[in-house]
């Protein structure tokens, strides 16, 4: 039997669009302008599948599922929309829809969709907390951003191990909270561990937990993240860096689900769902012996690319304008970009990605007293931010020293004054002290001693910022450092 599939949008030509393209797939197709007709084709029982807009001159779509799937509850509904966030991608999921599409949509992509939900319908009963729905976690509406949404949308009611890729400040732990603040393990913890930041002889114990005595300096028994992860989501963040003993008993928990701690013999089985993040090209380092391939088979269920900023600039407006309502709620002064300078902004190659956008215009709230942020200004902060970096629009190098570099001559030339003999031991926490005293300095200088402006501009809390200010002996006024 020919399938009749349900058509409800007040725009006339996508109506018209519908109709024909469903028609000419082989589907008997009824529309309708509004939400009354649709319902109550759907209470008589008609219709194999409905597609539905959400914006209608009765009714909302999302008021309207919920009465849907109770009448009807294997109806396949595909809600289609043009305010496409996160959250609507989300709320059509929640709320029970099949499949969810932005406008403008492919229609080739409609009807195989279409034909998926017609051959195997799909129920999803979860609802959204009402406390939920006014977030925005990720702000995108580009085509890549718009594909995200659709699949953290599947995978919300789902424990599937999930694999984040993409570069450094796309937004890796952003979309790893969003999967656990909106999904089905919302009510239990979140818990994140970067392997780069953490020594790789203590990954294990940081991990799995130890017992006393598991090692020199182990006193007492220490739970690890997997234990404060229970019942929740634990985000294993840059999991290239994971040395090979790690990842052996990471893979037994991903076998078994189960683990012991470090110096412990008891199996103690978790209920953690995973995952895990990094900017590394995994199967390199597969190749180079440094990790497993049957842990990133098992790591990589769910593959989640995250695009690099430079290849969603149409996003950028919308990131700005979230940046700054943000800087707003904490105290900063609002400000408004012209359209020249946004169009800096959106030509600008972003080597630090969303990290690097955020922190421009959070600097621009704090230091620049103009209520509108003009291209000029925006054109000198770039032209900054490329000559402090090691990579410029074209990926090469700009010829002017980096942080890094700057740093390492320093310290050739240091352990050079030393001749054959070694410094003193302690160096590591010594030059991070060091370090502490001229920035946090500079920033007081070029923020003339304002310490709000200061902590904003270093990215530290304000009242860690006068803490260290106190400890160090920090003058604006002063170059050298008080007795």
């Amino acid at each position: 039997m020919t399938a009749t599939i349900l058509v409800a949008d007040d725009d006339a030509a996508i109506r018209t669009v519908l109709n024909q393209a469903l028609t000419r797939a082989g589907y008997d197709v009824r529309i309708t302008s509004n939400a009354a007709t649709l319902w109550r084709w759907i209470s008589a029982g008609e219709g194999d599948l409905v597609v539905t807009d959400v914006i209608m001159p009765d009714e909302n779509a999302f008021d309207l599922l919920p009465r849907i799937k109770k009448a009807r509850p294997d109806l396949p509904v595909l809600v289609m929309s043009a305010q496409n966030t996160f959250m609507t991608a989300i709320k059509a999921s929640e709320k029970g829809a099949y499949d969810y599409l932005p406008k403008p949509f492919d229609l080739t992509e409609l009807i195989a969709i279409i034909g998926r939900a017609l051959a195997e319908p799909k129920r999803r009963p979860a609802r959204l907390d009402d406390d939920m729905q006014d977030g925005m976690p990720l702000v995108g509406r580009s085509a890549a951003m718009q594909e995200i949404y659709r699949v953290l949308a599947r995978l919300m009611q789902t424990d599937l191990t999930l694999m984040i890729t993409g570069e450094s400040g796309t937004g890796k732990e952003l979309v790893a909270r969003a999967l656990h603040d909106y999904g089905k393990r919302r009510n239990g913890p979140f818990v994140a561990i970067n392997m780069a930041a953490i020594p790789r002889d203590l990954i294990e114990s940081e991990l799995f937990g130890h017992e006393k005595g598991a090692f020199t300096g182990a006193q007492n028994r220490s739970t690890g993240r997997f234990e404060q992860a229970e019942g929740g989501t634990l985000f294993l963040d840059e999991i290239g860096d994971m040395p090979m003993d790690a990842q052996t008993r990471l893979l037994r928990v991903l076998q078994q689900g189960e683990y012991t701690t470090v110096g412990g013999r008891t199996p103690i089985r978790t209920d953690v769902r995973i995952v895990a993040a990094t900017n590394k090209d995994l199967k390199t380092t597969i190749n180079q012996g440094l990790f497993r391939e049957d842990l990133y088979y098992r790591l990589n269920v769910v593959p989640l690319r995250l695009p690099p900023l430079r290849d969603r600039a149409e996003d950028i407006p919308d990131l700005v304008r979230h940046f700054i309502q943000q800087g707003e709620k904490e105290g900063l002064d609002s400000k408004r970009f012209d359209t020249e300078a946004v169009d800096v902004m959106k030509s600008y190659a972003w080597p630090g990605n969303v990290r690097e956008l955020e922190n421009l215009v959070r600097r621009l709230m704090a230091l620049y007293p103009q209520d509108v942020i003009s291209r000029e200004i925006i054109e000198a902060e770039l032209r900054s931010d490329i000559n402090d970096s090691p990579i410029t629009k074209a990926g090469a190098p700009t010829g002017s020293m980096t942080i890094a570099q700057a740093v390492e001559e320093n310290m050739r030339s240091y352990f050079a004054g030393f001749g054959d003999s070694l410094p003193p031991t302690g160096l590591y926490e010594r030059v991070l002290t060091e370090m502490e005293y001229p920035l946090i300095l500079a920033a007081l200088t070029a923020t003339r001693g304002n310490q709000i402006k200061a902590a904003d501009l270093l990215g530290l809390n304000r009242n860690t910022l006068r803490k260290k200010i106190r400890e160090l002996g920090v003058s604006v006024y002063r170059s050298s450092r008080t007795a």
